[in-house]
């Protein structure tokens, strides 16, 4: 299989994983409170957004470069 190919496939699957989720969300720990022996800490959710230009960018270009290597071959 040609990069372009492997290539062309990795975005379009980007691409639409970039559609389905618009974003993603993971969460950290942070002390809250800390005074000596006495720890208090919390989880919070943080998310960080994937704008939907990106996913449409991605499965263009993936398009794009599935096309050209059809047309070479």
């Amino acid at each position: 299989m040609k990069t372009n190919t492997l290539l062309g496939i990795i975005l379009i699957a980007v691409g639409i994983v970039a559609f389905a989720y618009q974003g993603i969300t993971y969460t950290t720990r942070e002390k809250v409170v800390d005074l000596g022996p006495i720890q208090v800490s919390a989880d919070k959710t943080k998310t960080l957004p994937l704008p939907p230009i990106v996913g449409a960018i991605a499965l263009v270009g993936g398009i794009v470069l599935l096309v050209m290597e059809s047309r070479k071959g």
